[in-house]
């Protein structure tokens, strides 16, 4: 029984329902009062709830049972920390690394302890023995945290009268660009719940950090959680509002989430300050299109390649639009330039597209004296009624043929285009 109200406050707790957490905990300990991880438990749930000498007194207990529990020192000692009782902090991480010599993060606690107490020295020498043991784990966050610590403890020396000795040499860390570079790469193989994990350690370490923000929303973009991803930009907004990044990411997400007006409005943020900016004129005139806006996105798609003639994008989604006017000569043609652009910068996943839309759109007009097809006003119309996209009439007229079986050709058109139109209030 203990247990199960163990496992209640352990979810309660990671819900941040604390005092919920404190209760399941409270039924855990009265089943079993020597149940040392439910008082451990129950001081990080006192403490996360703003009751750290609550916290201690749990932690205590916990040591009573096991004198051993390195976890319960390194927890009584925050709320030491945070009850001003810093000696009691000291050492209470003196006695965790006397258990564990190799534990990285209680040297970087004590680090901040001896910070806290004004022993410069001994703060300096507990952060770099911490940062050397992040450093063989791979771990840059806190390796980098630990020697940030260490620039601002060490003040620059004054203006040197007599012959100075040489500093120390810090071990080369990353820097912040080439960390958030590292996560972002470690997102775009595949691996994306990694990089949210620095990425969320980031920010709890600096909520203010709009850097950590940006590479969150585009890590979650890459996960497809738009709604999240709005969020990281949103904040990442709130300490850069200048940084058009920032802009040109949360549109993308806007769009992804079907906010194309949003997107619209990020788009425009970006233009007016990057007015050559071809990939924001392509992606704003995407989000006009899908709000049917089609000259305005005809317009976005005519500066992109007057801007630059070698955009295959831009002619290809020029193309889209030319086929939902049911301007299908223009379309065909936009295809091909966009195809032969992608063919001569082997970019072969878009040159086949583009091959595949532009066969897709030519199947859409039957020649004039073939008695066997229907006429090309009809075709256009489902064609526009699909958005320009040939293969989705097709699967459309298959699915009609499997559910209606023998029916005549134009009896199935007819009857897609019919229920098209129904269901669309046409």
């Amino acid at each position: 029984m203990d247990q199960d109200f163990f496992n209640q406050g352990l979810a309660k707790a990671g819900n941040k329902d604390y005092l919920g957490a404190i209760a399941c905990f409270d039924q855990a300990l009265a089943s079993n009062p020597d149940f040392t991880q439910g008082y451990y438990h129950r001081g990080l749930a006192k403490f996360d709830s703003g009751d750290p000498q609550g916290a201690i007194a749990d932690y205590t207990q916990a040591l009573n049972l096991n004198s051993e529990y390195i976890e319960a020192y390194f927890a009584r000692c925050l709320g030491h920390i945070a009850s001003g009782d810093l000696p009691q902090a000291l050492a209470d991480i003196d006695r965790a690394i006397g258990i564990k010599s190799n534990y990285s993060k209680a040297y970087k606690l004590r680090g901040t302890v001896y910070r806290k107490m004004g022993n410069t020295e001994a703060a300096i020498a507990n952060f770099k023995q911490a940062a050397e043991m992040y450093i063989q784990q791979k771990d840059a966050t806190n390796a980098r945290q630990c020697l940030d610590q260490i620039k601002n403890l060490q003040s620059p020396p004054p203006a040197p009268v007599f012959p100075q000795k040489k500093p120390v040499m810090l071990p080369q860390m990353l820097s912040e660009k080439q960390f958030y570079a590292q996560l972002l790469e470690k997102a775009e193989n595949g691996d994306v719940q990694g990089a949210l994990a620095g990425l969320n350690w980031a920010v709890e370490v600096d909520p203010k950090d709009a850097a950590a923000y940006l590479c969150r929303g585009i890590v979650r973009c890459k996960g497809q959680n738009y709604r999240e991803a709005i969020a990281d930009f949103n904040q990442a907004l709130k300490f850069a509002p200048e940084n058009i990044t920032i802009y040109r990411n949360r549109g993308k997400a806007r769009a992804a989430f079907g906010d194309d007006q949003g997107a619209i409005a990020d788009y425009n943020k970006v233009l007016e300050k990057e007015p050559q900016d071809t990939l924001a004129y392509i992606a704003r005139g995407n989000a006009y299109r899908e709000t049917g806006k089609y000259a305005q996105a005809m317009q976005d798609y005519n500066q992109a390649i007057k801007i630059n003639s070698q955009e295959g994008d831009a002619y290809y989604n020029r193309a889209i639009v030319h086929s939902r006017l049911e301007e299908i000569s223009a379309a065909i043609q936009d295809y091909q330039t966009a195809a032969q652009i992608f063919c001569e910068k082997e970019d072969w996943d878009n040159y086949q597209k583009a091959l595949d839309s532009q066969k897709k759109i030519q199947g859409a007009t039957p020649p004039e004296k073939d008695p066997n097809l229907f006429k090309n006003q009809q075709k256009q119309r489902l064609l526009l009624l699909v958005g320009g996209y040939w293969e989705i009439a097709e699967r459309l007229i298959e699915q009609a043929k499997d559910k209606y079986p023998g029916n005549s050709e134009q009896w199935y058109w007819e009857k897609v285009i019919a229920d098209l139109e129904r269901d669309r209030g046409l």
